[in-house]
């Protein structure tokens, strides 16, 4: 993955993104795209492969709440390209992996099982503790990618191996429909998961919004 961010990548990783989520697919928005999201607290979100006049005149344009600007580039390089009413977000990260995860040999601890739901293109895995769920997360094929979101572990059920359990798990399941291009948005904390499994990273991935009127 050289040569700049791709324009059709990102299309293809919104696309997977809205799928998980059972949201409508992403639109065109000049250089960018655009999802109508219709939560309360995210009601639209834009996301840009580049930070170029397009995003600044947005930035520029909206006054609303809870409309996502999104883009791939550090904040650093807008920000006082901006009006202040916008508030930068926790810093995400794109990744990609294009080989086999390196994987400790570990196994499930015994009082832990897997459960597997799918629907559409989605398919979801859950680490369930009795009736509970301690860590879940959903892979989404688009076209040749294998998009991994919605990672999660329960705060109870940390530090037990498990996000790398599922992410195994994940893995399988892309191999076993041929894939092999992975990619992902991760948290500063992810990252460096992800990274110990040998993804690396695409881009920073930065978030703005405007959180109240």
């Amino acid at each position: 993955m050289n040569g700049g961010i791709s324009p059709d990548i990102i299309k293809k990783w919104l696309t997977a993104w809205s799928l998980s989520r059972q949201l409508p697919l992403p639109e065109q928005y000049k250089s960018g795209f655009m999802v109508n999201v219709g939560y309360e607290k995210q009601k639209t979100r834009y996301v840009f492969p580049e930070c170029n006049g397009d995003f600044i005149e947005l930035a520029e344009t909206i006054n609303e709440p809870w409309i996502f600007l999104k883009v791939c580039a550090s904040f650093d390089e807008f920000k006082n390209k901006i009006p202040d009413r916008w508030i930068v977000q926790p810093q995400g990260y794109m990744m990609y992996c294009t080989s086999i995860m390196k994987f400790t040999d570990k196994n499930l601890p015994y009082e832990y099982r897997f459960e597997y739901q799918q629907y559409d293109s989605t398919f979801v895995v859950h680490i369930m503790r009795n009736n509970e769920v301690a860590s879940s997360g959903r892979i989404v094929f688009v076209d040749d990618l294998a998009v991994y979101d919605r990672i999660s572990t329960e705060k109870d059920h940390r530090r037990k191996g498990l996000a790398s359990l599922l992410m195994k798990e994940l893995e399988k399941i892309a191999l076993s429909e041929g894939f092999s291009m992975n990619f992902l948005v991760a948290t500063e904390e992810g990252k460096k998961l992800y990274e110990s499994l040998g993804w690396k990273l695409y881009s920073v991935y930065t978030s703005i919004v405007i959180e109240k009127e």
